[in-house]
């Protein structure tokens, strides 16, 4: 059996807006299929003023966006291919 190489690439967009950041985290599969992730962070005005502390802390959190998207697409999927079988909360 040949197993087949796949590239899935995720792009993340950062918008900072003063003490603001928001994050979008694009999947994009070979097949040209996407999902979108979105995550926010503000800076506290007693913390000091370092950008990319925002950055790390929106991308993350749209990453982690991202991920729950895909189990609940992963779920929807092996529900429709299994139509006798619920979804099971975790398949890992």
């Amino acid at each position: 059996m040949v197993m087949e190489a796949k590239e899935w690439i995720v792009r993340i967009d950062l918008d900072e807006d003063g003490d603001e950041t928001s994050a979008r985290a694009t999947l994009t599969t070979d097949g040209g299929g996407q999902a979108t992730g979105t995550g926010r962070a503000r800076r506290n005005p007693a913390d000091p003023a370092v950008a990319e502390i925002g950055d790390e802390l929106a991308a993350s959190r749209a990453l982690a966006d991202l991920a729950a998207k895909l189990a609940t697409m992963t779920r929807h999927d092996i529900a429709g291919s299994a139509p006798d079988s619920p979804p099971p909360a975790r398949s890992w």
